[in-house]
């Protein structure tokens, strides 16, 4: 059976002057397939229409020269890596480095070695090659990493869950409320997106993060009993004392996260601040630290609204759900004392998509 040939790489030879392009058809034949033009004009036109892999190309021609050919070569997307030589008669050094400025791989001067020629053409058509192949890897490996990328992704959302789920089944909460507090994070940010206070922080990546990090809120409530989760009505001074460390146990649990790999990141640290500051009250009020104004961090002004929003209008065993027209109440009272001002204008501008949010993560009791 005959093997297949390989396709010759084809060579355009652009020269005014048709001896030269006979002379240089006749080098060329036996290992290229070779296009001809006898002009700049014609030359693009031929490249912008069919495969060309290397040119030859002339620089004194009537009209458009070699060199702004070249540079009109380089200027388009579609021809810009195919690589150029220039052979000409103009052998001053300016001469050279002006073909070169214009993106040419090499400048040979007129008479041709042939020897010199033929090991040029083979070196750019080598290093092309090389430069394709490269890129083609580059692609490969940049899809691969993509997918793994997406897979550690998910990996890590699902076991964000998991954690916050662990936390929330032991307490009166379902899985739905965290998320519901996500989306409602997520909501506020992007209202506050272009506020002159929030714009700096609450950037799309930023924004993402806060959405990700939100389900591990009350992950501190893991180290709470069950005799305080579950009691069946509300907790008196000293067990309420015993809920609040769960602030603390949350920031000690992302911690240990943070010493075990080494330092921190974005969503570690959003993770942190919500943990142990979403119960900080605007006017140093809150738990654990009596935090007040700017110095409880953003992610957690976020979060207290979120979080008491979403308490009000879920049923316990120690009070029936709100209304939303009665949480709305209950939330403007705490402006300026529970709440950032800002953040709880914004939610009032936005409570009807806190409302969509409520239904569509609904615990389905009513």
């Amino acid at each position: 059976m005959k093997a297949k040939t390989q396709a010759r790489p084809t060579i355009l030879i652009v020269d005014d002057t048709p001896d030269n392009i006979t002379l240089l058809s006749s080098l060329l034949k036996e290992k290229y397939q070779t296009k001809v033009a006898t002009n700049g004009a014609t030359a693009l036109q031929i490249v912008g229409s069919s495969e060309v892999d290397l040119i030859l190309l002339d620089v004194m021609m009537p009209g458009l020269d070699g060199y702004e050919t070249c540079r009109q070569l380089k200027r388009d997307p579609r021809t810009s890596e195919v690589p150029v030589i220039f052979l000409t008669a103009k052998s001053q050094p300016e001469d050279e480095a002006m073909g070169l400025r214009a993106g040419a791989v090499d400048y040979l001067t007129k008479p041709i070695s042939p020897p010199i020629l033929f090991a040029r053409v083979a070196t750019h058509l080598q290093l092309k090659d090389a430069r394709q192949a490269l890129r083609a890897e580059n692609r490969g490996l940049e899809t691969l990493v993509r997918e793994r990328t997406g897979q550690l992704s998910l990996m890590q959302d699902a076991t964000i869950m998991a954690m916050a789920t662990m936390a929330e089944t032991r307490d009166h909460e379902t899985g739905n409320h965290i998320r519901r507090t996500q989306n409602y994070v997520a909501a506020l940010a992007r209202r506050l997106q272009n506020h002159p206070r929030f714009a700096a922080e609450l950037t799309d990546e930023n924004i993402t993060l806060l959405y990700k990090s939100a389900p591990l809120h009350d992950i501190g409530k893991v180290g709470i009993p069950d005799s305080i989760l579950h009691k069946p009505g509300k907790l008196d001074a000293s067990e309420f004392e015993v809920m609040k460390r769960h602030a603390v146990y949350g920031r000690d649990t992302i911690r240990q996260v943070e010493e075990y790999i080494g330092g921190s990141n974005g969503f570690l640290t959003y993770a942190r601040e919500i943990a142990h500051s979403h119960q900080e009250k605007w006017d140093g009020s809150g738990y654990p630290d009596q935090l007040a104004g700017d110095a409880i961090p953003l992610s957690a002004r976020l979060m207290a609204v979120a979080d008491v929003y979403d308490a009000l209008i879920s049923r316990r065993v120690y009070k029936p759900p709100f209304s939303h027209a009665d949480a709305l109440a209950v939330m403007r009272d705490g402006r300026g004392t529970h709440f950032d001002p800002d953040i709880l204008d914004a939610f009032l501008e936005i409570e009807g998509r806190f409302a969509e949010i409520a239904r569509e993560f609904g615990d389905g009791e009513e």
